[in-house]
This record gives structure tokens, C-alpha cells and sequence, in this order.
């Protein structure tokens, strides 16, 4: 349980402290509405589904306040920064910002059918309210319409026996609304699942920008003030003694005409702040993107890997940090998320993209169509590319990889193209150790790489070549130690590599590290760091698949101890 909290406390605090104001919310808004003395009346004609259709739509006001907060990088960049004095405890949390705001989104869901199942029943309450006889106190209480003689106002808000459930829906305004943004809510969420995401990404970048329907319907929903409760009148109106009289409403001093009015709506006070620090983040990523960008360097790797070097003025970054990337040639809305591969002591910054969608992929071939020309073949004249496609760049954002110096033994593992933050981080090692810089707190790393194919480890391997020589100049080969595995491979890759087993350097890579074929045994890595660095604090860090970052997660708690002497390990995922 104490290896869990390491990882999970202060996470599971705040969603705990989340569902619980949600709870609050939920019933003290059902009993305001269930047993308020204002509400007497309206439940005569509603009965239960009143509070059932008002609960509901309080969690909502809070929970559509939290939903766009998540997703303004820029605040929690500057929320990161302002947390470097705190935990990294603390620090992690930013990094399950779209963990949380998918959590809200659900609660946006569930409390949507809630509120709209329920108003759907009031709406046949109401209408079959108009269907009753004399001295029925629904009957009589759907009869009021406004009077300026006699100074009342109505409940029901269907004018006659005519107006059906379905004509009310899509002619007032809190029905036409509430379709609209239902129907962009389930748009919305329908589009988030993961097979769309990942295989139609433009379907669910286009999709989710209804948002912008939602919130405006949401301001304007509560409009119509269709629930309506019981205002004071003088001299008052005694419901107890007047509900089974109303044929006296308005002859007996004690029963005046009941008055009433609905609430004044409120969403617009929950929305107003997040939605202005949401205005001024996309401001800023249009004063971002309208900076000039140029080229220094763009070469097609192995493995349909398209690597950018550009330069923009004033930028700076840290290691493992990512930028958004717009090419108008393509898409003139469409951003997409790229780790950072250069590191902050040089003068450009890099990103290396694997073709894997129709964005990535026409983008490849708009660079594969280019003249070549410069140091060799695939190496583009910057300024031809200049000409073609103009390149937008909103960044750099912070991520977990950025705590990756804070500790004092890392675990850096990752899947694919999901070095790219690593090789930012592998870089910047370098440099530190190149300006021997005194400020390196990190005393050791550990490296895995899990590749499918044998040309993926090639961009990257004249990285290692270059750590590797350097820590053995140095006297430091344990300060790095580095495993690359080989998981898509048959029976000749294993065969060519025994045949070559006695060279000094792997068959693949180059390296003095031989590559293994299949997959890591974690157990085993995770007991030989834990046996190497009995006493330290490991920084566990991914970029992969969410399969391997559970089964990092549990090794992680496994692994921990909860004496403060001993090993303990902190689990890192990189989020886009």
C-alpha cells in the first residue's frame, strides 16, 4: 500500500477531492430543489424529475468551468515553472492533465443524460398537466398566464394543450440548445475514442472544435428560464392552507394569485474565466505561429523518419519539452504534437517525424518530391522547402521528461519514435559533460530502446556512438547504460547475429552494446537498479504505448520501498 501511495497518492487526493465536490454539488442542488418550500408548487407538476433534471445541471456548470483548463499548455507551462520550488510530486500532476480532463468529460457525459432524460420527462409532465379538470391543483396551477391585472405570472411554460413535448424541443430557446449541444457533446466524445483518434486523427481535430458550439449553446441554455419557482408576494400566498383551495387564489386575502419566475442563468459565471484564459492561450499560439521560422537542416532517415532542424527567434527550450507544428500546404487548422530532439545548449531546435498518418505521411512526400541537393541524396536546400511550405510552430510545452535531471538515477525507456525526448535529454548529457557543468545532479541513466525494425535504430545510434566514447574518455562507462531491443525479428536476424557474436561492435547499431532480441524482462531490470542504487531516488520515464506504461507503473510500486533509506521509483509518461 505505501509502495502505491509513492506513486499515486497525491493523485488518487485529488480526484477523490474532485468527485467529492461533485457529490456535494449533486445533493445539495436535489434536496434545494426536492424539498425547498420555492419548488412546492413547481413539483406539483414535475414531481421527482424536477431535482433530478437541476442536480445535474449544477455538476455541469462546475464541470464544464474545469474542462477547458487541461488543455491551455501555455498556463500549464508556466504552472510548471512556477512548481519548481514544490515536489515532484506536485510537478507530476500537470502531466495527467488530459487524464483529468478526460475524467471531466465523462462526468460531462453522464450528468448530460441525467439532465436530459429528466427534462424530458418534465416536458410530458408539462404538457399532460394541461389535460386535467377543475380544481386539479396541477390543472389550476398550469392555467396562469401573465396578467398585469392581476399581477401573475405563469408556471408552465407550454401556452396550450397543443404544444407538444416535440414542438416545445425545437421552438424555445433552452430545447433547441439543449439538442445543439447534445448532439456536439456526443460528436465530441464518439470522435475522442482511441481506434478514431489514433487512425482519423483530422476527424477528431476537426470534431473536437465543436466545442466552441457547446460553450456558446451552454451560455444560452439556461436563457429560456423554463424552470420556474415561487417568488414572494405581499401579502403572501400560504401554501399549506391555499393548495387545496385554488378556486379562492386571489378572493381570500391569505391565498393572493402565486407569482413566479424563473432563475437567472448562471453557466455564463462558471464558464466566463476559463473560457477568457482560453481565448488569450489561442491568441498567443496565433502570435506564435505568425513568427518567422526558418530551416536549417532537413534530412529523410531510415525508416520514413523525416528529421526538421529549424531556428525561430527568441525560442527556448528544455529537454523532453514538444511544440505543435501547422503546415499551411496541408491543413491550415491542423496542429500536431512533435518531441523536441534537439538540446537547449545549441542554437536550433529538431524534430524527427515517423510517417504514420495522412498529416505525417504528405508531408513526407512533399520533402520526398523536392530537388535534391546539398551534402547528399534527401538533403533539401532550405530554401526551396522555405518557398514550398511555410512551417507554424507553437511551443515549446513543458512534459514529465523535463524533471529528468531532478532526480539522481534515471530510467529513460522508449518505444519506437518515442525516443525523441531521450535523444534531447542524451544530448544535453553531453554538453553538461563537454562544459563539465557543476549543476548535473544526475549521477546515473539507464537507457532502453524497443524497436520493431532494424533501420529505426539508425538515426539514432550515432548519438550513442558519440555518449559512448565520451563516457569511456571520461572514466564514466557506468554513468550510462544502455540496452537497445530488437522485438519484430525472425529467425536470420537471430542466425546473422550469432554468426558475428565475436565482434567487438553489434551487427545493427555499431555500438559495443550488443542489441537483445525480444522484449525487456522488466523484473529483472528493475531489481538490478534497485540493487545498484540501493539508497537513490529513480526517475522511471516513458514515451510508448499505454500497455507498456501500465506494466511500468506496476513495476514502479512493486519496486518501491517504503522505507525513506531505500530504493524508491517514480513513474513519468509523456501526454500529448
Amino acid at each position: 500500500m505505501g509502495n502505491w501511495i509513492i506513486n499515486h497518492g497525491l493523485s488518487a487526493f485529488i480526484v477523490v477531492v474532485w468527485m467529492a465536490i461533485n457529490i456535494a454539488l449533486f445533493v445539495h442542488f436535489y434536496l434545494f430543489y426536492d424539498q425547498g418550500e420555492r419548488f412546492e408548487y413547481t413539483r406539483e407538476l414535475l414531481g421527482s424529475a424536477l431535482a433530478w433534471a437541476r442536480a445535474p445541471a449544477a455538476v455541469l456548470n462546475f464541470n464544464c468551468m474545469l474542462i477547458l483548463l487541461p488543455v491551455c499548455r501555455n498556463l500549464l507551462s508556466l504552472l510548471r515553472g512556477s512548481f519548481v520550488c514544490c515536489g515532484r510530486t506536485v510537478r507530476k500532476q500537470l502531466d495527467k492533465n488530459l487524464t483529468f480532463h478526460k475524467l471531466v468529460a465523462y462526468m460531462i457525459a453522464l450528468m448530460t443524460a441525467v439532465h436530459t432524460i429528466a427534462h424530458l420527462f418534465n416536458a410530458e409532465r408539462y404538457s399532460n398537466s394541461l389535460e386535467g379538470e377543475d380544481g386539479d391543483l396541477a390543472f389550476e396551477l398550469s392555467l396562469l398566464q401573465d396578467s398585469s391585472e392581476l399581477n401573475t405570472t405563469y408556471l408552465n411554460p407550454f401556452p396550450s394543450n397543443s404544444t407538444t413535448p416535440m414542438i416545445f424541443v425545437f421552438t424555445s430557446i433552452a430545447g433547441l440548445t439543449g439538442v445543439v449541444i447534445t448532439l456536439a457533446l456526443i460528436l465530441m466524445i464518439t470522435s475522442s475514442m482511441e481506434v478514431i483518434r489514433r487512425s482519423y486523427f483530422e476527424v477528431f481535430w476537426y470534431t473536437h472544435h465543436l466545442f466552441i458550439v457547446f460553450f456558446a449553446g451552454l451560455v444560452f441554455h439556461g436563457a429560456g428560464r423554463v424552470v420556474r419557482g415561487q417568488v414572494t408576494t405581499d401579502p403572501p400566498h400560504n401554501n399549506s392552507f391555499c393548495e387545496d383551495q385554488p378556486d379562492n387564489w386571489g378572493k381570500i386575502p391569505e391565498c393572493p394569485i402565486p407569482q413566479f419566475a424563473g432563475g437567472s442563468p448562471q453557466t455564463w459565471m462558471y464558464v466566463i474565466g476559463p473560457m477568457i484564459i482560453y481565448i488569450c492561450e489561442r491568441l498567443l499560439r496565433f502570435i506564435r505561429y505568425m513568427q518567422p521560422v526558418t530551416y536549417r537542416k532537413i534530412v529523410i532517415r531510415p525508416s520514413k523518419v523525416l528529421e526538421l532542424q529549424l531556428v525561430k527567434p527568441g525560442f527556448s527550450m528544455d529537454v523532453g519539452q514538444y511544440v505543435f507544428l501547422n503546415c499551411p500546404a496541408i491543413s491550415q487548422l491542423e496542429w500536431h504534437p512533435f518531441t523536441l530532439t534537439s538540446a537547449p545548449e545549441e542554437d536550433f531546435f529538431s524534430v524527427h517525424i515517423r510517417s504514420v498518418g495522412d498529416w505525417t505521411e504528405k508531408l513526407l512526400k512533399m520533402v520526398e518530391n523536392l530537388p535534391e541537393g546539398g551534402q547528399g541524396p534527401k538533403y533539401v536546400l532550405l530554401w526551396i522547402f522555405t518557398i514550398t511550405s511555410r512551417m507554424g510552430v507553437d511551443g515549446p510545452f513543458g512534459t514529465a521528461s523535463e524533471d529528468v535531471f531532478h532526480y539522481e538515477v534515471s530510467m529513460l525507456v522508449g518505444a519506437g519514435i518515442g525516443v525523441t525526448p531521450f535523444a534531447s535529454i542524451l544530448k544535453s548529457i553531453w554538453y553538461k559533460f563537454k562544459d563539465s557543468d557543476p549543476k548535473l545532479r544526475t549521477k546515473r541513466i539507464y537507457f532502453y530502446w524497443l524497436c520493431r525494425e532494424t533501420h529505426a535504430f539508425e538515426w539514432f545510434a550515432d548519438l550513442l556512438q558519440v555518449l559512448e566514447r565520451e563516457m569511456e574518455e571520461r572514466g564514466m562507462r557506468d554513468f550510462l547504460t544502455y540496452k537497445l531491443y530488437l522485438t519484430g525479428w525472425d529467425q536470420s536476424h537471430a542466425d546473422h547475429a550469432m554468426v558475428h557474436f565475436d565482434k567487438d561492435t553489434d551487427i545493427i547499431t555499431g555500438l559495443k552494446q550488443k542489441t537483445h532480441y525480444g522484449r525487456p524482462n522488466w523484473d529483472k531490470e528493475f531489481e538490478q537498479v534497485r540493487q545498484e542504487n540501493p539508497s537513490s531516488v529513480v526517475g522511471t520515464f516513458l514515451c510508448g504505448p499505454q500497455a507498456l506504461a501500465k506494466d511500468l507503473e506496476k513495476k514502479c510500486v512493486k519496486y518501491s520501498d517504503v522505507d525513506p533509506r531505500r530504493t524508491k521509483f517514480y513513474f513519468n509518461k509523456e501526454n500529448f
